[in-house]
């Protein structure tokens, strides 16, 4: 990989045009800790700014075509495949994500637009039949969707590119002027699709992409101009702006703590074990739909514990930019830190290290544990770090109500072949979305993605992304019985 992709500094975006500023931020690569380039920092002036723009952009941007809508999404689709390789190098330094999961997030960005660029030219309501009872002879009505109007988005480091396109690319495909936040650990992606969207003629005002510190994020959130609310991170902040949202619709996609149920049905136990690796260390387990809790059936439980604890050990940890490395760094050292104490707490109240548990800087080896007491915080807690707790269950049931225990629910792995296992699972589960023969970390981007409890509220996917940044208008049409 190459470093001449880098410029020195990146201006904001501030209704389509690039500004610099006097304050910036410094982005580090996550793996040397080594300073990568300096973006302008957007101060409460430019964000004002910004939602005023927005607010100002509504009816230009509603008046466009659903096939301009859709060329601007193809404009988008193709400058990312010219600049691919330069947004895998911004990702594997700015997000510590190895090459192959960089790759494979922007390979998922391309996918997101494609859906995006479909979903825009998709008709969007029905006629309806009115005339039910006498009453209502004579009438008949029609419905679709309107921009709900000015949308403020705050995104997290994880998936700096595809979980701010889960955001950007349904706004565009609705018609909804937009402010973005991007996470101030990794706002480069989201600076270079603000290039992109730069070059085409989008009404002025139509988004604006703002690096801001982090107590900004009341600025998106509160101002009663804005009309929705997109929030990607942790529970506590998310759930706090909601408290303050006031009249606006708001959508949080919020933290998980993944649970994966393996029974004595499922035949390819190599395959389990594979795809067990995928969900617990890709992107060193910083998704919220990572694998962290493993629950084997007891009848199976030592053989998966013997080929888990092999695969781990035979991952390779370090450098993101090696090809051969599967997990990097955390975001963090100060992460990794706080991992390494969790997992010494645990240790002191009984559980048992089956490999891993060490760290060097910010690079934690991948780690699995078993015996953790329930009230661990590894247990209990999203841990969004490379590692995974194995447990024990008897019936199916006891699987079940395991998963549920606990205030997350975001997704759920089951690998089941019997069929009335899959179901009951898919009925009980109290989580967005049941996955059956695979890991929880299982996603595809025109599906709707979002959890119960904790993990969230409201769902993403493009589709559904675009029915709450609309709002159903009705017409009725009386036709008058001639007299």
């Amino acid at each position: 990989m190459s470093d001449g992709f880098w410029k020195p500094s990146y201006p904001y975006y501030l209704a389509n045009r690039p500004v610099s500023a006097n304050t910036d931020l410094e982005v580090v690569d996550k793996y040397s800790g080594n300073r990568l380039t300096r973006v302008a920092l957007a101060d409460d002036h430019a964000i004002d700014e910004a939602i005023q723009k927005a607010v100002e952009a509504v009816r230009p941007l509603s008046k466009y075509s659903f096939y301009q809508r859709a060329e601007i999404l193809q404009h988008c689709i193709k400058r990312i495949l010219e600049r691919r390789e330069e947004l895998v190098e911004i990702l594997c330094g700015e997000a510590g994500k190895p090459l192959r999961d960089s790759r494979a997030e922007v390979a998922r960005l391309v996918d997101t637009f494609r859906v995006a660029a479909h979903e825009s030219v998709r008709p969007s309501g029905e006629v309806m039949t009115l005339d039910i009872s006498d009453r209502a002879k004579g009438y008949r009505g029609e419905w679709k969707r309107f921009p709900i109007g000015a949308c403020s988005f705050i995104a997290p480091f994880n998936f700096p590119l595809n979980l701010a396109a889960h955001k950007i690319a349904p706004a565009l495909a609705m018609g909804c002027p937009f402010v973005l936040k991007p996470a101030s650990y990794t706002p480069v992606s989201a600076l270079v699709l603000g290039e992109i969207l730069a070059e085409t003629d989008l009404p002025p005002g139509s988004f604006s992409i703002l690096p801001s510190k982090r107590d900004a994020s009341s600025r998106f959130s509160e101002d009663e101009r804005i009309k929705l609310l997109s929030f990607t991170g942790s529970p506590v902040v998310g759930w706090a702006l909601k408290a303050k949202a006031g009249k606006k619709r708001v959508v949080l996609e919020l933290g998980g703590n993944a649970g994966c149920i393996v029974d004595e049905t499922w035949k390819d136990r190599d395959d389990a074990v594979q795809r067990l690796m995928v969900g617990s260390f890709s992107y060193a387990g910083q998704s919220c739909i990572s694998v962290q809790r493993i629950l084997l059936q007891n009848s199976v439980y030592d053989d998966y514990r013997a080929r888990l604890v092999a695969a781990t050990l035979k991952l390779k940890f370090g450098d993101p930019r090696l090809e051969e490395t599967v997990v990097g760094p955390v975001i963090t050292e100060a992460e990794a830190e706080r991992l390494e104490q969790w997992i010494q707490s645990a240790v002191a109240k009984g559980a048992k290290v089956l490999c891993g548990g060490t760290r060097k800087g910010a690079v934690m080896a991948p780690t699995l544990l078993e015996n953790v007491p329930p009230s661990e915080r590894l247990v209990c807690e999203e841990a969004f770090g490379p590692l995974a707790i194995l447990s024990r269950f008897e019936t199916f049931e006891e699987a079940i109500q395991e998963v549920n225990r606990g205030r997350f629910g975001l997704q759920a792995g089951v690998f089941t072949q019997d069929v009335y296992r899959a179901e009951k699972a898919w009925e009980e589960l109290e989580v967005g979305g049941v996955i059956i023969g695979d890991i929880p970390s299982f996603r595809v981007d025109n599906m709707p993605y979002g959890g119960v409890k904790d993990s969230g509220f409201g769902r993403e996917g493009v589709r559904f992304a675009m029915e709450d940044m609309s709002e159903i208008r009705l017409k009725v049409l009386r036709t008058p019985s001639p007299t």
